[in-house]
């Protein structure tokens, strides 16, 4: 498969590795209702925030959506991340210019999102998917640069969002749409998205409980067959008489009257027909509905014009196309903030990221954004929990410390606990809370590769699990036992856990030590900081990995 080459990818392509592990400050004060309620706001740069994320988040996000800068010139975006590459240090503090202005603006923009991308692929849940939104300048270089990480196949659609804002009436040909770019972890696992297409009118079909249609259909591949439709098969009019005929299809051998709703007496009917099957296993079931080739539950009625149609149920409405329109516009969300008391350049209108996030199934999942800004996304998953009563929990980086504090959080805890608007009317809280955290000045190893003193054994339980599962922790952290991985039992001896019963508050893996730890049957793996087992270790079925040495991921 061809992929993309530019200034900096060999420097860039491993850089993910090279970026330390940081831990994630609470602070309170800036923290908004339940603390625990699963929702985050880090402020920090979105490289390190994604690496200290990881071994609490990996593979458990069911939904990412990010608003990269589009690299239009106009952002005023800078180049930050510390490549050991020559060609990639020049770079630094440098505000990238226009085309004409900064030749190699592509190639910064390239070696920015290589590695956010590579760690962000990281957090997906099998199921999961991610959405990129961009324009013209990139979405070129974006889809070749996703389809190198994720891979063609992974490719759920190019999204052209039509923007229904201003449009440049100096411009030979008027500009209304960006893109917004979809891969799944697996696209197989993918349903059809539980949603209708906003700009599709509530008198649309595709918004009735039911779907009905003809299931007459004459042509080579439905050849002419009969079928009887026996007394008490289901009517959609109460009362009526269908005559015999043979001018038009369906063909009755008889008169046939319908009553109280059902056939009277039994009919043989001919036709072409596109589901004989499946209605002779309605017959077959005494008329209760079936289900058909897609899951879809299914029963059959004659109408008082001798029409056979099947109706489906319809549990849940699907039709999502490749344009989207009708979610609102970058200029009616600027004057929304401006409602709310914020000023913010091309927010994303709320009802966008709220599609996009409907499009999962279920509402009890994570959803990250590591370019945050003014909080868009977190604004359209309380809005959606609001609606439905999910659970639906965020994670938000935003960079900018002043956006971050004073637009950002201000904006999602008034979304969450009401606020007064610039009208002074009082807009109604979606509910909802989080913690706002920093990260840590210093990396969760000092220049020594030990780890830090202050580092409680929780923090480090999370990334000895990821480094020795590649999932993220999701466990209590108050055992040696952090849990049981694909038949294997994994441990860590740290920080006093065992309650200084042993050698080294419990950091030495002995015999003594061994003996009391939570006991499992099948492999072992132990991670502390000296092995004094010996050849029992082996015969325990023991691995033994060294802190800090092995905790390189």
């Amino acid at each position: 498969m061809p992929t993309l080459n530019w200034i900096g990818k060999e420097a860039v392509v491993k850089h993910h590795k090279d970026v330390p592990f940081r831990l994630l400050e609470p602070v309170p004060e800036l923290s908004c209702g339940d603390a625990n309620s699963g929702n985050l706001i880090v402020q920090g740069d979105n490289l390190h925030a994604l690496k200290a994320l990881l071994p609490r988040y990996a593979g458990q996000v069911k939904c990412i959506y990010i608003d990269p800068p589009y690299n239009t010139g106009n952002e005023g975006w800078v180049y930050n991340d510390n490549v050991n590459s020559p060609e990639i240090r020049k770079w630094l503090g440098e505000v990238v210019g226009k085309e004409g202005e900064t030749l190699d603006r592509h190639d910064r923009w390239l070696s920015m999102m290589y590695p956010r991308l590579v760690l962000l692929k990281q957090f997906l849940d099998e199921d999961g998917v991610i959405f990129v939104s961009i324009d013209d300048d990139e979405v070129h270089h974006l889809r070749a640069l996703m389809d190198e990480l994720f891979g063609t196949r992974r490719r759920l659609a190019t999204f052209v969002w039509r923007t229904d804002g201003n449009f440049d009436n100096q411009a030979k040909i008027k500009n209304c749409h960006e893109y917004v770019l979809a891969y799944a972890s697996n696209p197989d696992l993918f349903p059809h998205p539980p949603v209708v297409d906003p700009s599709i009118g509530k008198e649309s079909k595709l918004n009735r409980s039911h779907i009905q249609n003809t299931i007459v259909k004459n042509g080579p591949k439905n050849p002419v067959s009969s079928i009887e439709l026996p007394a008490g098969f289901p009517a959609s009019v109460n009362t009526g008489m269908i005559r015999a005929r043979s001018d038009q299809w369906p063909h009755y051998a008889t008169n046939v009257d319908i009553v109280n709703g059902k056939l009277a007496s039994p009919v043989t009917v001919s036709s072409g027909w596109s589901s004989k099957s499946i209605l002779q296993s309605f017959i077959d079931s005494n008329f209760e509905s079936v289900l058909d080739s897609k899951g879809q539950r299914t029963r059959f009625v004659v109408t008082g014009t001798g029409a056979i149609e099947s109706v489906k149920d319809r549990e849940q409405a699907s039709h999502v196309i490749t344009v989207i329109g009708g979610v609102g516009s970058t200029q009616s969300q600027s004057a929304a903030l401006a409602e709310m008391g914020f000023a913010f350049p091309f927010p994303k209108p709320v009802d966008l990221v709220r599609y996009l996030a409907s499009m999962i199934h279920g509402n009890d999942f994570i959803v990250l954004d590591s370019f945050g800004g003014s909080g868009t996304t977190v604004h359209a998953v309380l809005k959606l929990n609001a609606e439905d009563g999910g659970n639906r929990r965020f994670i938000l980086v935003e960079m900018d410390e002043n956006i971050a504090q004073n637009v950002t959080r201000e904006r999602v805890k008034r979304v969450a606990e009401g606020y007064t608007n610039a009208k002074g009317q009082s807009v109604e809280g979606l509910g909802g809370g989080f913690q706002f955290c920093r990260l840590s000045a210093e990396p969760l190893f000092n220049v020594d590769g030990q780890i830090r003193a202050d580092v409680k054994f929780a923090q480090l339980a999370e990334f000895v699990w990821f480094a020795e599962t590649g999932t993220g922790f999701t466990g209590t952290a108050d055992s040696p036992l952090l849990g049981i991985h694909e038949g294997r039992a994994i441990y860590l001896l740290y920080n006093g856990i065992l309650k200084d019963k042993s050698v080294g508050g419990g950091n030495v893996l002995t015999g003594p030590v061994f003996d009391v730890l939570p006991k499992f049957p099948g492999p072992k793996v132990i991670y502390a900081a000296a092995n004094r087992m010996g050849a029992r270790a082996a015969r325990e079925g023991i691995t033994f990995k060294q802190t800090p040495y092995a905790l390189e991921v």
